[in-house]
């Protein structure tokens, strides 16, 4: 935390969370793939499965803010500080484009949003409180599981929703990058137990978000 100031710091958190949670979402680059969205809509089958995955990847996406925010918060240093608020600000533009997608399939994020974000911000700024270089590598394994599970749902997506898949790799591509700045930065490798918890902690969040 920002020394000095822990008060505007709680504030600007406070702020942040607000933002993301109850603002609609919006991206400062264009979205993936074609200029448009495409002509023939979807299949109803085809349409409901490309929708529930967008809606766990717009909720894992929010995780990912709150996370970041959790981190940066009680991080120690201002170069980790900024490391982490430049990887959020990425992870918004994945929000958008995600909530974009969905506005484009009929369909509207999890329900308990605010949850997956509450969750999330405890997590990270409890992982901060460990130092900066565990922090790192907090974010080192969650890039990790993140690409495993955008490659799983690359594989599921309906072979004609080519909209939602360039999305997807867009992210996949940004979420390797981050992990790798991660651990260049100093992150160190976590114990084994906690990458299966963050495994078993995911897996509870997506599987809900994708109904709920």
């Amino acid at each position: 935390m920002e020394s000095g100031r822990p008060l505007d710091s709680v504030i600007v958190a406070v702020d942040r969370a607000l933002r993301a949670v109850f603002a609609p979402a919006s991206a400062a680059r264009t979205v993936p793939g074609p200029g448009s969205p495409q002509s023939s809509p979807l299949p109803e089958a085809e349409r409901r499965e490309s929708a529930a995955l967008m809606r766990v990847n717009h909720a894992g996406e929010l995780a990912a803010q709150a996370l970041y925010h959790g981190q940066a918060l009680v991080a120690r240093s201002a170069a980790t500080r900024a490391m982490l608020l430049s990887a959020a600000r990425a992870e918004s533009d994945h929000l958008g484009w995600c909530e974009a997608r969905l506005k484009e399939l009929a369909a509207r994020p999890s329900l308990l949003n605010p949850l997956w974000y509450a969750g999330s911000f405890t997590i990270g700024a409890l992982t901060a409180l460990l130092g900066d270089r565990a922090s790192l590598g907090f974010v080192a394994e969650t890039e990790r599981q993140v690409e495993g599970h955008l490659t799983e749902h690359l594989g599921r997506l309906p072979a004609s929703d080519t909209r939602s898949r360039a999305i997807l790799e867009t992210m996949r591509s940004e979420e390797i990058a981050h992990g790798q700045a991660a651990s260049a930065a100093g992150g160190t490798p976590l114990p084994p137990p906690l990458p299966a918890l963050m495994r078993a902690t995911a897996r509870i969040m997506t599987r809900t978000a994708y109904w709920l």
